[in-house]
């Protein structure tokens, strides 16, 4: 029988908390502004660089994108998803310790699960509602085994939890929406106890929570969360966290990518369409050359298996990571990202570099491949080798010695390398190599330019944007523009429009440059940056939303 659960528990927090969050805004805009994040504690987090993100819910057994069905739903629908999906919901094939140790495999240094998501069902055992995990079928806390699993393998357990909620504006008779004032915590004082208890059980009956994603406005509750634990990392609420893009340039300090195996953030068993392997491969070796994470998701199948599709895209990245994970764990970026298809990642202690190299086709084992990187000057205690191999011996042919080996010139290091190790029974793998080099210094200053404002002329169609080039560099002349695209996705985090360039302009001095962007849509919301295009790679200012 499902246990009788006391409504009145979200009461039970004190009322110092309550007072001290709602006085506290998330800063939309700058979701770092007032942030209590220890710096120490965000240098940890940077250090990690990959985690698994975990979309699970009840609604998962109708292969329907997770909880936003409910919105604008008939009330036929809302009473059914509410009442009798829970009554089906029975994962039996559910075993976290496989997950787990399939995460470590793959390099995974966090976990990021739905303890909730916004339909407001519980994956966790709690006293604050009965829409939840312990009044399924199944009536065992998911959260729980998902976190003890995890932490077993070495891998730091993160909470997502979502504060809006449509089970409780069902309950409390509001039309359930999002991204709108009237059903928002701040705006609903029972809305708001009732998150924080919630927050308060997962935060102290769970053990160490080291990392807290907010998928809504986080007034309130990250303030909460660092009263409760001040170790713990808030990312959504205090970071950026991009969803399904990378941003052009490394941004300033800790953020983090979300990115979906397909189009999909839950299971989806038709009308889905997944990245290779080698696609998410790419996305994780570009995030880092850019100093943010790469929080990769998986949607569970109802019955508490992964997808095959996502086993084997882990199981891919698995090898990947085995052989180079040195390139991806305690980076930051380089004084550039990349050189066309070489991204770098260095050491944060600055030990060494990687230059990790990307192909449209194979690179086969036993070839000889010549590289020239611009941006590197060598000393003469540089050392270069490939990830994996020990450059001594190629299997089957003992006349060749695979030893790397590299010169100086005065347009870059040219290094000549060859891929010895056997990775795949055809001699082909098809993923990008990592040279590893130590003892080196930057080869050249890169510009320096910054996105400035935007001003709407007209009926809105028409927008003048605004950016400066701050440092020429090593340059004498540069060419300079703009990219902008539409703001399109499930919220404002979210990107799935391609960038649209300006013409170039040239210019031979620091200082403003301006350009116009015609044909808007007067009710559309957008986003631009400035551009400078260097002959080794696009050099981009910040991401800002057009004011109109």
């Amino acid at each position: 029988m499902p246990r009788i659960r006391s409504l009145f528990y979200p009461f039970c927090l004190c009322l110092m908390f309550l007072i001290t969050n709602l006085s506290v805004s998330a800063g939309a805009d700058d979701p770092e502004q007032g942030s209590l994040n220890k710096q120490e504690r965000l240098e940890w987090f940077r250090d990690q660089g990959f985690g698994l993100f975990i979309h699970w819910s009840v609604d998962s057994q109708l292969g329907v994108v997770i909880s936003h069905s409910l919105v604008g739903a008939s009330p036929e629908y809302t009473n059914r998803f509410f009442n009798d999906l829970p009554k089906s919901f029975d994962p039996d094939r559910f075993n976290p310790v496989d997950w787990a140790r399939l995460a470590h495999l793959a390099g995974v240094r966090y976990v990021m699960f739905t303890t909730k998501h916004h339909s407001g069902f519980a994956m966790f055992d709690t006293r604050t509602t009965p829409f939840g995990i312990m009044n399924t079928p199944f009536h065992r806390d998911i959260a729980k085994e998902i976190f003890d699993a995890f932490r077993a393998q070495g891998i730091a357990a993160g909470v997502y939890y979502s504060p809006d909620d449509f089970w409780w504006l069902h309950q409390n008779g509001k039309t359930i929406e999002r991204s709108v004032p009237d059903v928002q915590p701040r705006n609903n004082p029972g809305l708001m106890q009732y998150d924080q208890a919630q927050l308060q059980e997962l935060l102290t009956h769970y053990g160490k929570i080291d990392a807290l994603f907010l998928d809504g406005e986080a007034v309130g509750l990250r303030d909460l969360a660092w009263k409760l634990d001040p170790d713990i990392v808030v990312t959504r609420g205090a970071i950026k966290t991009p969803e399904l893009t990378v941003p052009g340039m490394p941004l300033p300090g800790a953020w983090e990518t979300c990115m979906t195996m397909g189009t999909a953030w839950q299971y989806q068993p038709q009308n889905e369409h997944y990245k290779s392997g080698g696609e998410l491969i790419r996305l994780l070796i570009q995030t880092r050359a850019k100093g943010g994470n790469f929080l990769l998701n998986v949607g569970p199948k109802p019955n508490g298996e992964l997808p095959i599709e996502e086993e084997e895209r882990l199981r891919e990245i698995a090898l990947w990571m085995f052989v180079n994970s040195d390139a991806i764990y305690a980076v930051r970026p380089w004084v550039i990202t990349n050189e066309g298809d070489i991204w770098f990642t260095k050491k944060k202690d600055n030990s060494a570099l990687y230059a990790i190299v990307e192909s449209d086709t194979p690179w086969p084992r036993a070839t000889w491949r010549e590289f020239t990187l611009h941006s590197v000057r060598a000393t003469d205690k540089t050392e270069v080798s490939v990830l994996g191999q020990n450059d001594e011996v190629v299997e089957y042919h003992p006349e060749i010695t695979p030893k790397s080996n590299w010169h100086q010139e005065n347009d870059g290091l040219h290094v000549r390398v060859m891929q010895a190790q056997r990775l795949q029974d055809n001699f082909r793998w098809p993923n990008p190599a990592v040279l590893k080099i130590t003892n080196i210094q930057p080869a050249l200053t890169p510009p320096r330019v910054q996105t400035n404002a935007s001003t709407p002329e007209l009926s809105g169609q028409q927008e003048i944007l605004e950016g400066e080039v701050l440092d020429m560099g090593d340059r004498s002349s540069l060419e300079v523009g703009f990219e902008y695209r539409p703001i399109l996705g499930e919220d404002v985090n979210s990107r799935s429009s391609a960038w649209i360039a300006t013409p170039a302009q040239t210019i031979s001095k620091p200082g403003p440059f301006k350009a116009q962007v015609e044909g808007l849509d007067p009710k559309g919301a957008y986003e631009f940056r400035a551009v400078v295009r260097h002959p080794l790679l696009p050099l981009y200012g910040s991401e800002i939303t057009m004011k109109r």
